[in-house]
């Protein structure tokens, strides 16, 4: 028994020994990885007056207290239709053309138009350029980050980006495809002129519709079963008169497996008949509707439209690689197969945090009423939740639900294609708020929080009490500082996420004498560490390795015990042969 116990002992020395030789070595010192250019929070280009309440062509303009306000001549133009404002507010729209929105006859005499002519194109945003070597029209959803898209945009007069000088995108043409608003009972008439390079359709999904219209022509649009496709260069009007309010959907049904996440796909809401409801046609870029309808504003202070949608970056490539439509086709429609896809970036109202702050916060008061409308865009199920708040969950699909079922809750759980309605309250009574602040909202399915896996990012933003928000938009935050995010080289995944905030010698920065690895790196390296066996790894230099080794000589000296018998007779024996052969 003495002896067993000095056999224990004696491995016990062996694991201290071998934990403090390991103990001893110091870490490298850590080094500053230089942040690189960050963006302004708020760019410059939105002049201070359009954030202001204001009235215009006698269209009442809700303030709006975000980075990126809508243009106030677009919101007159949305509500009065561009054949009753002035050339001068057309002048100073985004470049809506002419035609774009008409409204005419008040058929039911109550003071609002009921025959809506709405004109749709079909642009790509960050397509390949035979010019140049970039994209163009360009939109980037954080970053750096420009995957292409494919969107339904209002008609435009002009060209498709800002002006001859510029790539980028005219806003009117962005993700998401417009949040489009009609009024119970109107006959409207949506054509749309396909200037893209492939045959398109529009489904509407939930919105009442016949499915021939008054010309004999199919109205569903599905190719297979109602309608040929919209071929490049041509238009297709789909006549409707819906005769049931609600939330509804609009896509593409041609390839819909990849024409949906491709960005073309909207919320398009039918408004309940009211007296003298000139409704906003589009809200473009979607978040805050700055001139609510009839219905709206008699219960709700304000209303957001909110769409969800992930991206896979490689399918978003695909248009990128060639400007021979054929070569994308194939690209597209043979080679690419979505049940291997992966989702790598998500949007809220097509952007990712942190260009979501710029745009999609809800701004409130205490003691305000907010209506919500929220379209899931993802090809997953969709988990929002509110920071600080309660919502009741009033439709679904565009169906009030009875009020004994409208469930307040802190989760929002959806289907893809699904839309809600949610009524939030910001009366600080310990259920539906919690008080003023600045609280986020998400979608609480954890890939979300990330932008091509690199957090914080996603489709994150932010639910904000005015008396938290300075002049320009910026949330007055109470943590970290945001800086960073607004670099290409975070999300190049250059940047230590928490070098400016751990101790004096930076303990969570980059060790001295490392570089920084690349994305393609830093896969590699988990794809290798994945796949490698735990026993052929390197231990010796870490502290599990020496708690490891000790723990073997430890095992071996007792095992040199317990055959004791057996290795003195072996070894005996291999003596005395090899004392025979001299």
């Amino acid at each position: 028994m003495q002896t067993r116990c000095l056999v224990f002992l004696f491995g016990s020395a062996l694991l201290g020994l071998s934990t403090g030789a390991g103990a001893v070595t110091s870490p490298p010192p850590s080094s500053k990885v230089p942040m690189g250019e960050a963006e302004p929070f708020c760019d410059d280009r939105a002049p201070s007056d359009w954030r202001k309440a204001q009235v215009l062509e006698g269209v009442t303009i809700q303030e709006s207290r975000v980075c990126n306000p809508d243009n106030p001549a677009d919101i007159a133009a949305f509500v009065k239709g561009t054949n009753n404002i002035s050339m001068q507010t057309i002048m100073d729209t985004s470049n809506l053309a002419a035609d774009a929105i008409t409204k005419t006859n008040d058929m039911d005499g109550d003071g609002d138009p009921d025959h809506i002519i709405i004109k749709l194109e079909i642009i790509e945003l960050n397509g390949r350029s035979p010019d140049f070597a970039g994209v163009v029209p360009t939109f980037d959803i954080a970053p750096g980050i420009q995957p292409s898209f494919w969107v339904f945009a209002p008609k435009s007069r002009d060209m498709s980006t800002r002006s001859f000088a510029s790539v980028e995108a005219n806003p009117l043409i962005r993700m998401p495809s417009p949040t489009i608003r009609i009024e119970q009972g109107d006959v409207v008439w949506l054509v749309v002129e396909n200037t893209h390079y492939f045959p398109h359709s529009i489904h509407l999904h939930g919105v009442d519709h016949p499915f021939m219209d008054h010309g004999g022509e199919g109205n569903d649009g599905v190719g297979q079963t109602s309608q040929m496709d919209i071929m490049p260069g041509e238009s297709k009007t789909y006549v409707i008169r819906p005769r049931q309010p609600g939330t509804m959907y609009y896509h593409c049904h041609v390839q819909p497996h990849t024409h949906i996440p491709m960005g073309l796909a909207g919320m398009i809401v039918v408004e309940e008949n009211k007296p003298n409801n000139w409704v906003q046609t589009f809200n473009v870029g979607n978040g805050q509707v700055r001139h609510p309808s009839v219905a709206v504003s008699e219960k709700f202070d304000q209303e957001y439209d909110l769409h969800y949608q992930s991206v896979d970056k490689e399918m978003h490539a695909l248009p990128q690689l060639a400007n021979d439509p054929r070569l994308i086709a194939r690209a597209m429609n043979q080679e690419y197969d979505i049940t291997d896809a992966t989702e790598d970036y998500f949007l809220l109202n097509g952007r990712s945090f942190p260009y979501t702050l710029r745009e999609s916060l809800i701004t409130v008061d205490p003691d305000q009423k907010i209506k919500l409308r929220i379209l899931n865009g993802h090809t997953e199920t969709l988990a929002l939740h509110t920071h600080g708040h309660k919502a009741t969950e009033t439709h679904y699909d565009g169906v009030e639900q009875n009020p004994s079922a409208q469930v307040t809750r802190d989760v929002y759980m959806m289907a893809p294609a699904q839309r809600l309605d949610l009524s939030i309250s910001t009366k600080d009574d310990g259920l539906h708020s919690f008080g003023s602040g600045i609280w986020m909202f998400h979608d609480h399915v954890e890939k979300a929080f990330t932008t091509d896996g690199m957090g914080e990012g996603g489709s994150i933003s932010l639910i904000v009490y005015k008396s938290y928000l300075d002049e320009k938009g910026t949330p007055k935050t109470h943590g970290m500082d945001l800086t960073p995010y607004f670099t290409k080289e975070f999300w190049q995944r250059k940047i230590p996420v928490w070098q400016d905030w751990a101790d004096d010698w930076g303990s969570l920065g980059e060790p001295a004498g490392m570089q920084t690895a690349d994305a393609a790196t830093v896969s590699k390296a988990v794809e290798v560490s994945s796949t490698s066996a735990p026993l052929s790894t390197d231990t010796s230099s870490s502290p599990l390795g020496s708690l490891f080794n000790g723990l073997m000589f430890g095992i071996a000296g007792y095992l040199l015990y317990i055959y004791r018998d057996r290795v003195r007779a072996v070894i005996n024996q291999v003596a005395s042969q090899a004392k025979g052969k001299h």
